[in-house]
């Protein structure tokens, strides 16, 4: 079924709010109630521009859902779980079905004579981003919500330094941008909104009017560092998700996707890292990164964690040093299970800047379950890295180790300090 755009209100937060442009891409309406069989045969859904974009509210980064006014029914840290939504019909509590998501309970008017909620009521969700960034686009997700879902749902976004508390932002000075305003959803379906705010911000409310449940949010985007905090490690890992590297595009991605290689942490089991599918001819798969910036890369780790009998058997490393790439990531179908590129190098697939590139680890034996550490003879300057892999198989992390260049130093701090769309 296609996404209909669906009629909006002003959010019903009382916070002062800036507005944003959001195009709305859900779906509305009922679900119909559980008949048996597979759950998700009739669950709602599509495919969004933003869905290749990192998601800045994934657990595994470091998010949490900090504080919600009512979890009655189910708790809100089931928001943020990696994986789809479970539904179990024969699961019940002591206080009702027990569904994976976050639920609150109904909400009453104030008397017999006004029983309906007033139109302001809601729930609210505190949402702190694991890497803060520029949101491109969030999901709202009902998920097995078929007569308990909200009516419509908002999304606001602030951005405080630190570590602040639920009360912190909540707090009257807190200024608090409208990524999504108040907007009808439907039941047992995944609600895609596209966000166009250029700010880099570190907590969301998500609100749901006037109460209901919600199986999980995804925020999708790009990764905004904190320069002040990457100088003052100098050295750190130039590809890694949470300092602003991502994926640009791989050449197979059919049992895992490449992003995990930039994931925090070792890999702590096979579908942690990355795997492709057996080949069957005489090519090889690979991955291209983006750094942060430009960068020197003065050492690296190639890990094969949890990979026994299917990691790689060689690997090379190139690197080359394009022109500064402004915009949106244009990452390239990285959510999903195509294989996207050509030959072995992958210059002809989208988001390709051009430039020569330089081997700067020649193709070298992995051994499975290892992780493997290459020091440079020196210091190598680059914004892009390829990681070869012979013949196909998998590994579950690359590191590259280094520092930014003065000038790209400089660039990340003005991105930091200025809106851009």
């Amino acid at each position: 079924m296609p996404p209909t755009e669906s009629p909006s209100a002003a959010p019903a937060s009382t916070t002062p709010a800036v507005p944003a442009p959001t195009t709305p891409l859900v779906f509305t309406g009922d679900a119909r109630p559980y008949g048996g069989g597979d759950p998700y045969a009739d669950y709602r859904t599509a495919d969004f521009p933003f869905s290749h974009l990192v998601d800045l509210a994934d657990r595994r980064l470091g998010a949490a859902v900090i504080a919600a006014n009512d979890e009655f029914f189910a708790e809100r840290e089931n928001l943020l779980t990696p994986a789809p939504a479970v539904f179990d019909p024969e699961h019940f509590g002591h206080k009702g079905k027990v569904m994976d998501g976050w639920e609150t309970r109904r909400r009453r008017g104030a008397s017999a004579r006004t029983p309906h909620p007033a139109d302001d009521d809601h729930d609210w969700a505190l949402v702190r981003l694991g890497a803060p960034g520029i949101v491109r686009g969030i999901v709202v997700d009902t998920a097995h919500f078929r007569g308990n879902y909200p009516r419509s749902v908002s999304v606001q976004a602030t951005s405080v330094p630190g570590s602040p508390s639920p009360d912190d932002l909540l707090a009257d000075d807190v200024e608090w941008t409208t990524l999504v305003p108040r907007t009808s959803v439907g039941g047992h379906a995944a609600n895609g909104f596209t966000v166009a705010a250029g700010q880099r911000f570190t907590h969301l409310r998500l609100n749901q009017h006037p109460d209901g449940g919600i199986a999980r949010l995804r925020v999708h985007g790009d990764v905004v560092p904190d320069p002040a905090w990457l100088a003052a490690l100098g050295t750190f890992d130039l590809a890694a998700l949470e300092n602003g590297g991502r994926v640009e595009d791989a050449s197979d991605r059919f049992y895992s996707p490449a992003t995990n290689t930039i994931m925090p942490g070792r890999s702590r089991k096979m579908d942690d890292g990355w795997e492709t599918r057996r080949r069957r001819d005489h090519g090889n798969d690979w991955i291209r990164y983006r750094l942060v910036e430009q960068a020197e890369i003065r050492a690296m780790e190639i890990d094969t964690a949890c990979l026994k009998g299917n990691s790689a058997g060689w690997a090379a490393v190139s690197v080359r040093d394009t022109a500064p790439h402004t915009g949106p990531a244009r990452t390239t179908g990285e959510n999903s299970g195509e294989k996207t590129g050509s030959g072995s190098d992958g210059d002809t697939a989208a988001g390709t800047h051009g430039g020569e590139w330089t081997e700067i680890l020649p193709r070298t034996r992995l051994q499975p379950d290892t992780n493997h550490r290459f020091l440079l003879d020196a210091p190598v300057t680059a914004r892009e890295v390829r990681i070869d892999i012979y013949p196909d198989g998998g590994i579950s992390r690359l590191r590259l180790f280094g520092s930014l260049t003065p000038e790209a130093g400089a660039r990340l701090a003005a991105r930091h300090r200025e809106p851009r769309s």
